[in-house]
């Protein structure tokens, strides 16, 4: 199964825009979507084109292929206009025999992962800053950076998993920036 993992959305309605054009380009299954959608946070600017009520309804038309986590700037209040479940605060998959743990990343990330397995991979947001790393167990930490706020000197970025390969990329160019073989 072919995914997209994005995080930090952020009510841009430009940026979630970008992020369904790549989801339809790279031909994925699922979108997987690792908090903080609508809201853009009291520490943020507004990002580019900020509509929640656009980045709903873009989100909700394609419900039945998200898989969503609560990000740090969600609320009951968010889950009450989008037509799918985001109040959980990890979700687990499966790649190559190797637990896939989603999650924002304010609960869990690399420096507190939760009990993984070597080769596993822990999924974050929330620093939008992308990396990859080895975690002390063999695990994996993957941080797909943002959507719409990327930190300086980082792109708007996802990942990509493809037949057990994860593939940062950039959102704007569609260029490939790191990649791990699980």
């Amino acid at each position: 199964m072919k995914l997209i993992i994005a995080s930090d959305i952020h009510g841009s309605a430009y940026w979630c825009a970008e992020l369904l054009a790549a989801f339809e380009n790279e031909g994925a299954d699922k979108l997987v979507l690792l908090g903080d959608l609508l809201y853009h946070g009291p520490r943020n600017d507004f990002p580019d084109d900020y509509s929640p009520k656009k980045v709903f309804a873009m989100l909700n038309a394609i419900k039945e292929k998200i898989l969503c986590v609560r990000g740090n700037c969600d609320s009951e209040v968010d889950q009450m206009v989008l037509e799918f479940p985001i109040l959980a605060d990890y979700a687990l998959g499966n790649e190559n025999g190797h637990t896939l743990f989603f999650t924002h990343g304010h609960l869990f990330d690399g420096e507190n992962p939760p009990l993984l397995q070597k080769g596993d991979v822990l999924f974050n947001g929330h620093f939008h800053t992308p990396c990859c790393r080895e975690l002390e167990n063999g695990a994996y930490y993957a941080n797909c950076g943002s959507v719409a706020l990327p930190k300086p000197d980082t792109p708007h970025s996802y990942i990509l998993v493809d037949d057990g390969v994860l593939y940062w990329k950039d959102l704007e160019t569609g260029g490939i920036f790191d990649c791990l073989t699980l």
